[in-house]
């Protein structure tokens, strides 16, 4: 364990983010142009990522602790309670390098997911008002093989009366 195996892992995990940026981007364009068959996909590898993502935060969980008691500093420390604890400058400018980039990255995958979530809740509403305007009518037919166009609202009828 050491840091430049959790500098390898950071770069790992912004590789990912930029990844999901990518993803949430597609996500995105299906969204605005109308191509709906496809975010179904897009949403399952957007899944993917995210779940790669929490296993290599896992991994960079127990590295951050490794280094940390190392540094003598608590082992549940944060990258910022890091670069503070650095022995060296060096490293120190590293590790904000890093956590300036996941910040950044981390501020645009917040605004992708916000602008397609409205984009998803405005076309759920726009698919729900279409379907309550539209007046459902089906085709059956009779006991004599005739086609009877039948109102498919519903209604309850006692035919004792």
């Amino acid at each position: 364990m050491s840091i430049h195996e959790l500098s390898a892992l950071l770069w790992k995990e912004r590789e990912l983010l930029e990844l999901l940026v990518y993803k949430l981007e597609v996500e995105r364009l299906l969204l605005t142009s109308g191509k709906t068959r496809w975010i179904g996909r897009a949403s399952e590898e957007i899944e993917q990522v995210t779940t790669r993502l929490r296993s290599l935060g896992l991994a960079r969980t127990v590295e951050v602790a490794a280094i940390a008691r190392e540094w003598a500093t608590c082992e549940d420390a944060t990258l910022r309670e890091l670069v503070a604890a650095a022995p060296s400058e060096i490293w120190s400018e590293l590790l904000d390098g890093h956590l300036t980039g996941l910040q950044q990255l981390a501020n645009q995958i917040r605004e992708l997911r916000d602008s397609n979530e409205q984009l998803l809740r405005a076309a759920s509403r726009s698919t729900q008002e279409t379907l309550a305007s539209a007046h459902l009518s089906a085709s059956t037919y009779d006991a004599h093989g005739n086609s009877a166009s039948h109102d498919m609202t519903s209604r309850l009828v006692d035919k004792d009366i």
